[in-house]
């Protein structure tokens, strides 16, 4: 379904797409197959086989999928590819960019940032994982510690690079 003028219309129904590329779908339920979509305002989606660039949903769901951006109550992705999602709960197992969630579970999956008060893991490699509470096999380049180590080290070197600027090249 293609977006009306009209987007304060009570949206009751259910979308099935399969093989179709859209714009916008706006509805009570999305289900899509083998399609794409540019943006999906739903309650509950489901991608299979499928691309979205941007995905607002209570309940998301994705199966060898991708999608841009996903902002969900509850976000499932099964061998899939996310470049950021925001959620209360995720569940991934597939590759992904950026994940922020209170509660993050992964399968297999590889991901670049990971922010979440809980992350529960059967394997991950990340690069950066923020979390106070990490159960399960991670690798990481940067964990919370790693990250605030860091910091510190980047800002005590830039502000020794700074001094001695000033006191080389100041005004006399």
């Amino acid at each position: 379904m293609i977006e009306t003028p009209d987007s304060n219309k009570q949206n009751l129904q259910v979308s099935n797409l399969a093989n179709v590329d859209v714009e916008t779908i706006h509805a009570e339920m999305a289900r899509m197959h083998q399609s794409s979509a540019g943006s999906i305002h739903s309650e509950d989606v489901e991608l299979n086989l499928s691309a979205a660039g941007r995905v607002q949903a209570a309940n998301f769901k994705a199966n060898e999928s991708f999608v841009a951006v996903a902002q969900a109550g509850d976000v499932t992705i099964q061998n899939g590819v996310a470049g950021a999602v925001r959620a209360e709960s995720a569940a991934l197992n597939g590759v992904s960019g950026v994940v922020v969630a209170g509660s993050v579970e992964f399968g297999n999956a590889y991901a670049g940032l990971v922010a979440g008060g809980e992350v529960h893991s059967e394997r991950i490699e990340s690069l950066i994982l923020l979390s106070p509470r990490v159960q399960g096999n991670v690798t990481t380049v940067i964990d919370t510690r790693g990250a605030v180590m860091a910091g510190l080290v980047g800002g005590l070197f830039a502000g020794m690079l700074l001094l001695l600027g000033r006191a080389l090249f100041g005004k006399k």
